[in-house]
């Protein structure tokens, strides 16, 4: 009976022991630092950069290219006619807000009661 005693204390010790090895092992190492970077790798960095940015741009016809001026402006009438209707729809929610008309009575009934 001794010995399993002795047996079990020996593997608690052991898992501690193991537990306390695992735990003060860091856990993050920062990678080695790069030599810097000489002007002409930065050059071609920018350069590949800017190349990749302007492919876009380098295309015969865009996609979404409008096909007159017409087209053109329909599209900002239809655009800012949904602004409008979306800033109306706010100001109405702003202006019939319960909660707000609630606290003007509370207040006006606070300030009749002084």
């Amino acid at each position: 009976m001794a010995s399993s005693r002795a047996g079990a204390q020996f593997l608690v010790v052991v898992a501690c022991f193991a537990l306390l090895q695992w735990s003060a092992a860091p856990s993050f190492l920062a990678p080695k630092p790069k030599a810097a970077a000489t002007d002409l790798e930065a050059a071609l960095r920018v350069a590949s950069l800017v190349t990749a940015g302007s492919l876009p741009l380098a295309t015969e016809r865009p996609a979404a290219a409008y096909d007159s001026v017409v087209s053109m402006l329909q599209s900002w009438l239809i655009g800012g006619s949904l602004m409008l209707i979306i800033f109306a729809a706010v100001l109405v929610a702003a202006t019939a807000n319960p909660l707000t008309k609630r606290r003007a009575e509370i207040l006006s009934q606070v300030e009749n009661e002084r």
